[in-house]
């Protein structure tokens, strides 16, 4: 029997939060908006997805307030995609996920840290920073050099130590 694609018939929180979160690309595209991530064409170089797949997962995230739809070039009509103040609400998810990924599914590689900027301190699976005591917002982390296997503008770009949420510099 096939897995359908929703969760109608339950009445579940987490239910409902993976019919939006739960595609394969989705979360990726999180992670990247996290990163400075902005535009589709940097979105697909870096992913990888499918064209019309990626289009559908920003869309959705539009669609759910999770991403902004920000126009930057009129002519022709260009956007960038911004992460909302909902969408910067799952940074502990994406986070805790991470460090699971890295304890329970390693690749082997050195995992990107993520740094309380005030005090440069590592925070923890729970995104709290061990010196100040306190869960860090995304506005507050600078991630740093991860392991990665891509070779191209995004990922170089994403070697360099830089604060979440703001763009990402791509040469």
């Amino acid at each position: 029997m096939a897995l359908g694609k929703d969760y109608d018939g339950q009445d579940c929180s987490l239910a409902r939060a993976l019919e939006l979160v739960g595609e394969r690309w989705t979360l990726l595209v999180l992670r990247d908006a996290f990163y400075g991530v902005r535009r589709y064409s940097d979105f697909l170089e870096h992913l990888g997805a499918p064209r019309a797949v990626l289009a559908e997962r920003l869309q959705a995230l539009v669609d759910a307030g999770v991403l902004d739809k920000v126009r930057y070039q009129d002519s022709p009509a260009r956007y960038e995609y911004v992460l909302t103040e909902a969408g910067q609400e799952l940074w502990p998810a994406l986070n805790a996920l991470a460090w699971w990924g890295s304890r329970h599914r390693p690749t082997g590689g050195a995992r990107r840290g993520y740094y309380h900027v005030t005090c440069g301190s590592r925070i923890d699976a729970t995104t709290t920073c061990p010196t100040c005591g306190h869960a860090v917002p995304a506005t507050e982390v600078e991630a740093r050099v991860g392991s990665g296997t891509l070779d191209n503008r995004i990922s170089r770009a994403l070697r360099k130590p830089h604060r979440l949420l703001e763009p990402l510099a791509i040469e």
